[in-house]
């Protein structure tokens, strides 16, 4: 028996839980007291919710396990919405726990505070973007409830809902149990690989296009090893960019559509089998395709349901189906291997006196990474996010399809407390505005990320859309000024040779975040931005026809 916190706590850990993202509050600081006592997971605390459940989400994604964040009732867990929407929709394993009244107080008879319509709107509101949820108002059913929520978690990489009532702290409980994985029908399981097999074996030209479900489901070797047997090139999507960083023998690039590297786009779209591993079919994955997904030529296998053509099989896990195929398949393909060029990405950034374009950053990060060896990225929203897709192919977190601004720094600390390393975050000045100042918090616990601040005083990704309006103007904030307040380093750079320099100094002053204010002129975009506008505008102007 222990109590209702360190049985909770101690599950976390056991279901894959590393650390702990939160901000306390009246009702939850019980639970936070035990966190903090108990020392059962390491805690970090940041400035707003926001950033709490964009950290926690990062975390998860970088270590293939499950991100925490703790708040209080309402006002904290409202807050909380938008970061737990965003990883809903990009497939991230959070659990929100959150702090609640305690049976006395719902019984008093008088509103509460923090409370919106009901007692109960916060947990109806988190039934929309968490696959499941428990409240521990028992407990003798606790230990039962924490374990199929956190298991859910896991099975289907989404985020999960557990509130505590503050009352029920410190009462005693079981241990909870660890559930295994539900078991995929073996038989099922034989007939689909066979199937997808035999389709590839008959097809001219197939591609495996991976997304970001094969990292959640920590099966990216298996992926890689099981393209090399098969002889398939890789792409990723615009989502999973990033994944495969240990593979460049199989990975033959990310898949834009219009947008993209047109010798991808040509082997992607002129695939005759198309084999799809943990890929959300998303506009921002497809919207840019010149070629509509034939049912008839793709196999796609996400969470736990797998469609060959219209054939549907359900309850077989994408994790369960690598290992499958892989006892099933035959000797790689005859000229199977490597049938694509080596990735190039910009490099060799003249360190003139030119003012600065967004490609001119990813040439810089590029060298940086020949020099001193790749970083962990995080990207905000905008086209510091298509920027990245000129870097080299690196471990990424971003938000892809959810297109949530804010993301970048809270989620460039939770990659930093998840690895251990020092991470290089891309953000754009709109979105710094949100959630930038979350950098205070790094002093405190020794994270010193680089930050690499796209500043064109605009809402540039807006701009570029409808270039007539004049809300996209920003105003000048000087971000760099404020670092040292913060606890770090600042610079404003506004050519390509004082570019190169700052990141060279950057990553020799270890120990304290760098914030490099990178001055860009408006309507200056990114290579990979610009023909994605071009790609959506004569996409839109086929559909007005």
């Amino acid at each position: 028996m222990s109590t209702l916190a360190v049985g909770l706590l101690q599950a976390l850990k056991d279901y894959g839980a590393r650390e702990i993202f939160g901000i306390p509050g009246d009702f939850v600081l019980p639970f936070y007291k035990a966190i903090e006592e108990e020392k059962i997971l390491p805690h970090y605390t940041l400035s707003h919710e926001p950033a709490v459940g964009f950290a926690a989400d990062a975390a998860a994604r970088f270590h293939q396990g499950l991100g925490v964040a703790v708040v209080t009732y309402g006002a904290g867990a409202f807050n909380l919405v938008n970061a737990v929407a965003g990883a809903y929709a990009e497939r991230s394993p959070v659990v929100v726990i959150a702090g609640a009244p305690g049976a006395r107080e719902r019984a008093a008879g008088f509103l509460l505070h923090h409370q919106a319509r009901t007692v109960d709107t916060q947990l109806a509101v988190y039934r929309e973007i968490t696959c499941d949820q428990a409240v521990l108002d028992d407990p003798t059913r606790a230990p039962d409830q924490i374990a199929r929520v956190l298991r859910s978690a896991r099975e289907q990489s989404l985020p999960v809902y557990i509130e505590v009532p503050r009352d029920l702290v410190g009462a005693a409980m079981a241990e909870v149990p660890l559930l295994p994985p539900r078991p995929a029908d073996t038989e099922a399981l034989a007939e689909c690989a066979d199937e997808i097999l035999a389709r590839l074996a008959q097809a001219r030209s197939p591609v495996l296009m991976v997304g970001v479900e094969i990292r959640r489901y920590g099966i990216e070797r298996e992926t890689a090893a099981l393209a090399r047997r098969l002889g398939l090139p890789v792409v990723t999507t615009f989502m999973g960019r990033g994944l495969l960083e240990d593979a460049p023998d199989v990975l033959a690039g990310t898949y834009l559509g219009a947008a993209g590297d047109p010798a991808v786009t040509r082997l992607v779209e002129g695939a005759d089998a198309l084999l799809l591993l943990g890929v959300i079919l998303s506009d921002t994955n497809f919207a840019l395709s010149q070629r509509k997904l034939d049912p008839r030529r793709t196999m796609a296998a996400m969470g736990r349901t797998v469609q060959i053509g219209h054939h549907v099989f359900n309850n077989l896990p994408v994790a369960a189906l690598l290992p499958a195929l892989s006892e099933r398949a035959a000797a790689a393909r005859p000229g199977g291997g490597r049938t694509h060029a080596p990735l190039a990405y910009p490099r060799g950034l003249t360190g003139d006196d030119a003012p600065i374009k967004p490609s001119d950053i990813a040439a810089a990060i590029n060298d940086l990474f020949d020099r001193h060896g790749k970083m962990p990225m995080a990207a905000d929203m905008g086209d510091c996010l298509f920027t990245a897709m000129e870097i080299d192919n690196t471990a990424l977190v971003a938000p892809g399809y959810y297109a949530g601004m804010g993301f970048g720094v809270p989620a460039g600390i939770g990659v930093a407390v998840a690895s251990g390393r020092r991470p290089l975050i891309l953000v754009g000045d709109g979105a710094f505005q949100m959630t930038g100042w979350e950098l205070g918090n790094c002093r405190r616990y020794g994270l010193d990320p680089i930050v690499v601040l796209f500043n064109n005083k605009s809402w540039e990704m807006l701009r570029v859309f409808q270039p007539e309006s004049k809300f996209n103007d920003l105003d000048d904030w000087h971000f760099a000024d404020i670092a040292i307040s913060l606890g770090g380093i600042g610079e404003r750079v506004t050519t390509r040779r004082e570019l190169a320099s700052a990141l060279e100094r950057a990553v020799a002053r270890p120990g304290k975040f760098a914030l490099i204010e990178v001055m860009l002129p408006r309507g200056e975009t990114s290579d990979t931005l610009a023909r994605f506008v071009a790609g959506f505008k004569k996409a839109r102007e086929k559909a007005e026809r």
